[in-house]
C-alpha cells in the first residue's frame, strides 16, 4: 500500500476542488471518450496524481481538469476499439448518436466541444484546463461543431 503525502492546505483544495468538480469532470470525460471505465480512470488517476504533486500545483482545477482529459485520451489510444455501453444515469443528457459524432472528431475538437456545451467553460478557461492556445480552441470549436453537423445530419 502506498502512502499518499500532501500538504494539508494542498489536500484540502483537491478535496474542495473533488467536491465540486468530481461528478461533472467524469460526465464530460464520458462524453468525450464513451466509456465508462476510460471516465472512472482518467478521474480516479488524475486526482490522485494532484494529491502526490500538493501545494506543486498553482491552480487545482485546472491541472486536474487537463490531467484527466489527457489521461483519458491516452486511454483511448492504448484501446483497439471503442464500444459504447448504456448511457448512465444523471446529468448526461446525450443521445447514442451525439456519442458516436463525438467519437468521430480529433481529440482536440471533442475535449473543446465537451468543455464548452457540458461544462459550460469560456473558451479562455478551455484554454486553461486543456492547455491549448486560446486561437486554437476557437479553430478546435468551429472545425468540431462544423464536423459534428455533417455527422447528425443538420448541414446548413
Amino acid at each position: 500500500m502506498t502512502t499518499i503525502v500532501a500538504p494539508v492546505a494542498a489536500a484540502g483544495e483537491i478535496e474542495a476542488v473533488y467536491r465540486q468538480d468530481g461528478d461533472r469532470l467524469w460526465r464530460a470525460l464520458y462524453a468525450f471518450a464513451g466509456n465508462e471505465d476510460v471516465a472512472s480512470d482518467a478521474v480516479a488517476e488524475a486526482f490522485a496524481q494532484a494529491l502526490r504533486r500538493g501545494s506543486e500545483i498553482r491552480d487545482p482545477r485546472s491541472w486536474v481538469w487537463r490531467s484527466a482529459f489527457r489521461l483519458a485520451a491516452g486511454d483511448l489510444k492504448r484501446q483497439s476499439s471503442l464500444a459504447h455501453g448504456p448511457i448512465p444515469e444523471g446529468d448526461v443528457h446525450a443521445d447514442e448518436a451525439l456519442l458516436v459524432a463525438l467519437q468521430q472528431l480529433t481529440p482536440q475538437q471533442r475535449a473543446v466541444i465537451v468543455l464548452h456545451y457540458y461544462a459550460d467553460c469560456p473558451v479562455r478557461e478551455i484554454a486553461r484546463r486543456t492547455g491549448i492556445n486560446p486561437l486554437a480552441v476557437r479553430a478546435h470549436l468551429s472545425r468540431g461543431r462544423k464536423h459534428l453537423r455533417v455527422l447528425l445530419g443538420d448541414e446548413r
